[in-house]
C-alpha cells in the first residue's frame, strides 16, 4: 500500500544531483517522479543510478525534456516494469503500476514554441486518465503540467489575460483531466492557501517574496485521495525554479 509519492521538476538533474539525493534520503517516498532531467540515461550519475533502497529508472533526452521514477524496493520487492503511453513524445510521461496504483511522472510541453503540441498532449492525457476511471482502475499523475489551474493560483502580480499557462482552454483541459475521477491534492488539503505556488520566474527575489505560479500537481483517483493526509508544497527545498510536491497517505 502506497504511503507517500512525491514530484518535482529538477530542471538538470546533473546541476542538482547532490540535492535530489539528499531529498530522496530525507524524504523516503514511496514513489519518485521527477521532471525535466534534460539527460539520456548514459549521462546520469552513476550515484543516482544505485539510490539505496530504490529502483530508478531514467527516460530523457540530451540536454532537453525528460522524465524518471525511483520506486522504493520496499514496496516493490522486484523490479517494476516501467511503461509509456503511445502520446509520449520528447520523452514526456512515464508510468509504473504498484499493485492497484498506477503512477505516471508527467511533464506537460510549455506550448510557448508549439502550443497545438501541448494541447493535443493535454487532450492524450485526458484519455488516457478517463480509460483508468472507465476500467476503475487506480491513477495517480504527477508532474509540471505547466498550466496554473485557476487565477488564484497565480500571484497578482503574475496574472497575464494571455500568458500561455493561464489560457482559458488550458485551464479547461485540466478541468476536464481532473474531471477523470481525480482530486487535486494540494488543494483538496490546503483549500484556503492564496500563496500556494510552485514555480518563480528566477530573479527579482521572486521565489523568496513568494510571487509565483503553482504549475506542478499531485492528481489521484478519487479512492486513493481519500487516504491523503498531507500534500505540502516545499517552497524552500533545493535551486531548481520549481519546488517537490510530497503527498502522505494514511
Amino acid at each position: 500500500m502506497l504511503t507517500s509519492v512525491a514530484t518535482w521538476n529538477v530542471n538538470g538533474i546533473r546541476a542538482r544531483q547532490a540535492q535530489v539525493l539528499d531529498w530522496i534520503a530525507r524524504e523516503r517516498p514511496d514513489v519518485v517522479c521527477l521532471q525535466e532531467i534534460k539527460a539520456t540515461a548514459d549521462q546520469i550519475p552513476e550515484m543516482l543510478w544505485e539510490q539505496e533502497g530504490y529502483w530508478t529508472y531514467w527516460h530523457g533526452g540530451k540536454g532537453y525534456s525528460g522524465v524518471a521514477l525511483h520506486v522504493s524496493r520496499a514496496v516493490s520487492p522486484e523490479r517494476p516494469a516501467v511503461r509509456h503511453p503511445a502520446f509520449d513524445f520528447e520523452s514526456r510521461i512515464a508510468t509504473v503500476t504498484l499493485g492497484e496504483v498506477t503512477v505516471a511522472s508527467v511533464y506537460v510541453p510549455n506550448g510557448g514554441k508549439d502550443f497545438p503540441a501541448k494541447m493535443s498532449f493535454l487532450t492524450a492525457l485526458e484519455t488516457f486518465a478517463r480509460e483508468y476511471q472507465s476500467g476503475g482502475r487506480t491513477l495517480v499523475i504527477c508532474g509540471d503540467l505547466n498550466i496554473a489551474r485557476t487565477e488564484r493560483d497565480v500571484h497578482p502580480k503574475e496574472r497575464k489575460p494571455r500568458a500561455i499557462g493561464q489560457l482559458p482552454e488550458e485551464r479547461a483541459q485540466l478541468e476536464r483531466i481532473i474531471g477523470c475521477g481525480l482530486v487535486d491534492l494540494a488543494r483538496a488539503l490546503d483549500p484556503d492557501n492564496d500563496g500556494l505556488f510552485t514555480w518563480w520566474a528566477p530573479w527579482r527575489n521572486l521565489r523568496q517574496r513568494n510571487i509565483g505560479w503553482r504549475l506542478d500537481y499531485v492528481l489521484a483517483s478519487t479512492s486513493l485521495a481519500a487516504r491523503a493526509t498531507r500534500c505540502p508544497i516545499q517552497k524552500d527545498v533545493g535551486t531548481s525554479d520549481h519546488a517537490p510536491v510530497v503527498v502522505r497517505f494514511a
